[in-house]
């Protein structure tokens, strides 16, 4: 039995942003039904791997576990049949542009004065006020407006980017939060409530230590140069002979033996490189001065040194050897799961841990309204009320 046994989502989320926090209640042991539009469904859906291999990575990542029914949410008959399932579920979330249920008929005060005990989570790229607030967007215009993208790569070079929807992810993750400490509220008041969660809010505070050096001095911390423009010491990535290594600060303890191993002893005496904390410009010239040491060897090799020495490093993995990281596995990080067909299945797990309650990743996500009529008999709808539904186009 999962920790939310008996917790029920109604889960109207597209993309990633709603959905992995539906899929994370999942794994955390709710029942959710992921509502999607007849016919598209989730645009996720759409988004596959390439036009000869048409497996969709994003819906795969985010769905699984979870039952969907098709329903027309813009017809009334569509939007009576929610009303109906939202009228004893726990949660409902989405990340719609802000306004759309509102506009549907199905708003906060509507559903909830029917279910007074009802969590509704609303994700939104940049927050559900102001002008530009109703503004279509997605990860990377939470990555641009917070900030992000303005700190990566180097001095003079190209912004760019980070390699991963990032902002959709962590605004799930604050979705999921908020939804958790909403249904621990109500254990207390017996009332539900409206959550916002958006894209722009969670890079805001994902970068909450360097927003707060910014607010304090007034001056922008600027790119990471392989680094962190606020971590000016040993603190970045080192090429190695066949990749990189991350080096994570060298303690004052620790150092001498660190430059031995590199091959510069001579820095051991250095005074410029004596503080624990440089200035920028010393932290580009220590870098300087260990780049040839690193380059002689592998990553292996300096993973061993660096064991050996006490020293705080990674390896830089791409997506191939961080699959193949013995902690990963071990920490089920990644997870083989058997499918319906008795097929092993690769498939990402669940980042948290719980000794009684342990989440449960699926290996599956549905097919578009593969539960539809499962679903309605359970609400009780008759056979003949579900056929009335789809002649008048309120489900396919």
């Amino acid at each position: 039995m999962g920790a939310l046994d008996g917790v029920r989502v109604i889960d109207v989320g597209l993309l990633v942003q709603g959905p992995q926090a539906g899929q994370t209640l999942a794994d955390l042991g709710a029942e959710v039904i992921k509502v999607e539009l007849p016919l598209m469904g989730d645009m996720a859906r759409w988004i596959p791997l390439s036009m000869e291999d048409l497996r969709a990575p994003y819906y795969e990542a985010c769905n699984r576990g979870k039952r969907s029914i098709t329903i027309d949410l813009r017809v009334n008959e569509g939007a009576d049949v929610f009303k109906r399932l939202v009228s004893d579920a726990d949660v409902l979330l989405a990340n719609f542009k802000p306004g759309t249920l509102e506009e549907w008929g199905l708003s906060y005060e509507i559903l909830s004065a029917e279910n007074p005990g009802l969590i509704y989570a609303m994700g939104s790229t940049f927050g559900p006020e102001g002008k530009g607030a109703n503004r279509e967007g997605a990860d990377l215009a939470g990555q641009a407006a917070g900030g992000l993208i303005s700190t990566t790569g180097t001095d003079n070079g190209p912004v760019t980017p980070v390699g991963a929807t990032i902002a959709d992810h962590i605004g799930s993750m604050n979705m999921t939060v908020g939804i958790l400490a909403a249904l621990f509220s109500r254990q207390k008041t017996g009332k539900g409530q409206r959550i916002d969660v958006s894209l722009l809010g969670g890079q805001i505070y994902a970068q909450a230590s360097e927003y707060t050096a910014y607010l304090m001095t007034g001056e922008v911390p600027g790119r990471s140069n392989a680094g962190h423009p606020l971590l000016p010491m040993a603190y970045g990535i080192l090429e190695t002979a066949d990749g990189h290594i991350a080096l994570v600060g060298v303690l004052p303890d620790k150092r001498a033996a660190f430059y031995e191993a590199v091959g510069v002893p001579e820095l051991i005496t250095d005074e410029r490189f004596a503080p624990i904390i440089y200035t920028t410009e010393i932290r580009l010239e220590l870098f300087k001065l260990l780049k040839d040491g690193f380059k002689s060897k592998s990553t292996e090799q300096w993973s061993q040194i660096l064991d050996e020495i006490d020293v705080r490093y990674a390896p830089v993995n791409d997506y191939e050897q961080a699959a193949k990281d013995p902690l990963v596995l071990v920490n089920n990080y990644l997870v083989d799961l058997e499918d319906v067909n008795g097929e092993t299945k690769r498939v990402v797990g669940s980042p948290i841990k719980m000794s009684g309650t342990p989440p449960e990743p699926s290996v599956s996500a549905p097919e578009l309204g593969q539960h539809t009529e499962e679903i309605l008999r359970e609400a009780g709808l008759s056979a003949q009320e579900i056929e009335g539904l789809r002649t008048r186009g309120a489900i396919p």
